[in-house]
């Protein structure tokens, strides 16, 4: 089944008209991005956008032999002018199926949100979800039949969407997930590719064809990543939004609670709010059994709190205590961490504090402290296929 993809943007375009935001000023040559639209085999087009002609030309192809038109979304922007001798467009009920001419088999899957999805079966079998702008499948169940071979979505925009659509299996290891819909609320360029890869999708150029069913190499999500940064910087919004698109996380919260402290009840307050609604939470430091089983994703945050926890664990506040024992104790479970970290079969996202770069500590457990997560920081980095330093929101890859 042969797929292209007319536009790739969201319905306003990329870049949206008259709009100043950074996004959409370097939102130029072959990053601009009209309407998404998609043209399957030449015979059926996928949501009908102002200049589909010109843009199928643009790509090699023709509307001529188009016998469906089906839109999945209403069209807000700009008027759309019917190339001539298009059939009228339509959106069909939900659950019902077409039979076209072409041979392929068309069904519209309901949607959680105004619109239309399609699933479109090939007469040779391959099969193609298309889900409309802001939209994420209803009425999911587990015993979907078989994954898809290509999904097209706004992965960006509902990442909570393909994190379903991977929980009833119908997004596999093998399924090419395209973005879509791709507005300016997400940076262009190397940063979208970048935060999509770790969503296990891409993006592709206005005009791109593809063919279903054909092997294409999914993104490889790193199983291991440490997300560093300083006070503030964005750290744990990165490493959430690394996850969102997993059916199943386990939030790993090793500061726990703190009776009368209104500030940190607000922090923690906010952490829950960003996280999906799907997410379980525990308040643990032991992390080690943790790493040491198999089930769901784990995003651990933080370190530095763990680390806290370890040095009272073993009194290394205390010079006396430090120097008798205490030194090697924390070695020890930080050792043990790590090697937890290298042997375990879990997805885990860690977040941890960048301490060493401002002023240093006054007093010589402040000092020991920031020695010791900086050697714990370096050793956790070691086991982890890829490392990000968040500054000022912006995530740098310092491996991967």
């Amino acid at each position: 089944m042969e797929l292209t993809l007319l536009g790739t943007g969201a319905p306003l375009g990329l870049p949206r008209p008259d709009c100043p935001c950074a996004v959409c000023a370097h939102s130029r040559g072959p990053r601009v991005r009209a309407a998404t639209a998609l043209l399957v085999d030449g015979a059926l087009l996928l949501d009908l956008t102002p200049g589909a002609a010109l843009a199928a030309a643009r790509s090699g192809h023709s509307l001529v032999g188009v016998r469906q038109v089906l839109l999945t979304h209403p069209h807000d922007g700009p008027a759309v002018e019917v190339p001539a001798g298009l059939p009228s467009a339509g959106r069909v009920p939900d659950g019902r199926e077409l039979t076209l001419i072409s041979g392929h088999r068309v069904r519209a899957v309901p949607m959680d949100s105004p619109g239309t999805g399609y699933e479109v079966t090939s007469a040779d079998g391959e099969t193609l979800l298309y889900l409309p702008p802001g939209g994420s499948p209803a009425g999911l169940t587990d015993d979907h039949r078989a994954p898809y071979d290509m999904v097209v979505a706004d992965v960006t925009g509902r990442p909570d969407a393909l994190a379903r659509l991977r929980a009833t299996g119908a997004v596999g290891p093998a399924t090419d997930v395209i973005a879509v819909h791709l507005d300016h609320d997400v940076p262009t360029g190397t940063e979208l590719d970048r935060r999509l890869a770790a969503a296990g999708a891409r993006a592709v150029p206005d005009g791109t064809t593809l063919y279903v069913g054909e092997y294409h190499e999914v993104p490889d999500v790193p199983r291991r990543t440490l997300v560093t940064g300083g006070a503030r910087s964005g750290k744990s919004v990165e490493a959430e939004r690394r996850l969102e698109t997993f059916p199943e996380v386990l939030y790993v919260a090793t500061g726990g609670t703190r009776e009368g402290d209104p500030e940190w009840a607000e922090r923690v307050g906010l952490h829950r709010e960003r996280r999906p609604g799907s997410w379980r939470t525990a308040e643990t430091c032991d992390l080690v059994p943790l790493l040491e089983e198999d089930g769901p994703a784990l995003l651990v945050d933080c370190l530095s709190l763990w680390l806290t926890d370890a040095m009272d664990r073993v009194g290394a506040w205390d010079d006396e205590r430090w120097a008798d024992g205490g030194q090697a104790a924390l070695r020890e479970r930080t050792a043990e961490l790590v090697a937890a970290v290298r042997a375990t079969r879990r997805t885990v996202v860690a977040v941890t504090n960048e301490v060493g770069s401002g002023v240093v500590p006054a007093t010589a457990a402040g000092r020991r402290f920031r020695d010791e997560l900086g050697r714990l920081n370096a050793a956790f980095a070691d086991e982890c296929e890829e490392v990000l330093l968040v500054v000022a929101g912006q995530a740098l890859v310092l491996r991967g």
